[in-house]
């Protein structure tokens, strides 16, 4: 990419003409009133973390009752399920964010230092960037130099055009973990629920995990404009297969090891 050549004499700017202003800074604003924020760091790790426990806790149970052992031994496995998997989810979901916000602050600091040491070069990559969006050469050249008049500001604005992320709007570990070991906890434990409750067959907690199953599917659809009812039975359709299989799978292996 060729720097812009900056010791050139201007030439006449149509925006020095009465009447017409030059391009302002853009400041960053918040995302407009009747869209969602989905940038968060939460709805992702909350929706995976329900599903997750409802599918795997169900199908541990499954499995487990499938090899014909105690109710309170289900119980139990279902318990250690919960515990193990919410503490394993919101494990993986905090290292997982961390590792992320890390390289995005690693890739904004050797921006950083790219502002610093080469700023006409910069200034002409992200002239270039308007151009190709088909802003007139100079008047993308003009916009590029009054947003890098501020170091902070030219920083947030490389980092959305080359990186497309924003500096200020970066994931919280803390919150993706918090999420998901909240979500999982719930969604483990309606499987759980009916044991707690005095249930002595397996039943009541397929029948109560499907439901929520659907209830989670349904709810997400929802807020990304899916049918429900679609994404309802896709999800229940798949929590059942597993817990189907890991039953066959547990009778199986019960009836092996006698």
């Amino acid at each position: 990419m060729t720097p812009l050549d900056l010791t050139t004499p201007p030439t006449p700017d149509p925006a020095d003409a009465p009447g017409v202003t030059a391009p302002a800074a853009v400041p960053h604003t918040p995302p407009h009133p009747h869209h969602r924020d989905v940038n968060g760091g939460w709805l992702r790790p909350a929706v995976f973390g329900a599903m997750d426990g409802l599918v795997s806790n169900l199908a541990l149970m499954s499995g487990v009752a499938g090899g014909a052992v105690a109710p309170h031994t289900v119980v139990l496995t279902g318990l250690a399920g919960l515990a193990a998997g919410a503490f394993s989810m919101a494990a993986g979901e905090y290292t997982s964010v961390a590792s992320q916000r890390e390289l995005v602050l690693a890739e904004l600091e050797v921006e950083r230092r790219e502002l610093r040491r080469n700023p006409e070069e910069e200034l002409a990559e992200l002239a270039a960037v308007y151009e190709a969006r088909g802003v007139d050469p100079r008047l993308a050249a003009e916009v590029a130099r009054q947003l890098s008049a501020d170091p902070e500001q030219a920083l947030e604005v490389h980092a959305r055009e080359e990186l497309g992320v924003d500096p200020d709007d970066l994931p919280s570990p803390l919150v993706a973990a918090g999420s998901s070991f909240v979500s999982f906890a719930l969604g483990a434990l309606l499987p759980v629920l009916p044991y707690l409750l005095g249930a002595t067959a397996l039943w009541p907690a397929v029948a109560l995990a499907l439901l929520g199953l659907f209830g989670c599917g349904a709810v997400v659809a929802r807020v990304t404009a899916r049918s429900w009812w679609y994404g309802g039975l896709r999800q229940l359709v798949l929590g059942g297969a597993a817990a189907g299989v890991t039953y066959l799978l547990g009778n199986l292996f019960g009836a092996a090891l006698g």
